[in-house]
């Protein structure tokens, strides 16, 4: 049971939420990159190089003999993929870096509010007293 116990309390921890969540938005993220580079970019960097289709490009090892498939190296998808991770890592580079502006802008507008004053010493506020004193004192000959 304390096993159990110990499992719930690192589960529900905040950090490990917040890693589930992001990487639930991440698998997310990585279906609509890979969406866009596949089905709206590729199509058109194919036509500019001569009706080529990276995902079709393949150097074929051995073959299909009877019921055995072919051995081939499918190097048009392992293009198609560094092109995924150029793009999503660029769109993450843009994402940080639109955070990173906003959060100094915030930062700056509170370095920019007047601070408040500091409140007096026991020191300060006895020389404050010793000050009125002599003060009123000079006055009043």
């Amino acid at each position: 049971m304390k096993w159990l116990s110990e499992f719930k309390q690192f589960a529900m921890r905040g950090n490990v939420v917040d890693m589930a969540v992001g990487i639930i938005i991440g698998a997310a993220f990585g279906k609509i990159v890979s969406s866009l580079v596949s089905d709206v970019m590729m199509p058109p960097i194919g036509v500019l190089l001569g009706g080529v289709d990276f995902s079709d490009l393949a150097f074929t090892l051995k073959k299909a003999v009877g019921d055995e498939p072919a051995v081939v190296i499918g190097y048009g998808k392992f293009i198609q993929t560094i092109i995924d991770f150029i793009i999503i890592a660029f769109s993450i580079f843009a994402l940080v870096k639109v955070m990173n502006t906003l959060k100094s802008k915030t930062e700056k507008a509170k370095a920019d509010e007047p601070a408040a004053p500091v409140a007096p010493t026991k020191d300060q506020e006895l020389l404050t007293e010793i000050r009125d004193l002599l003060k009123a004192r000079n006055d009043n000959k």
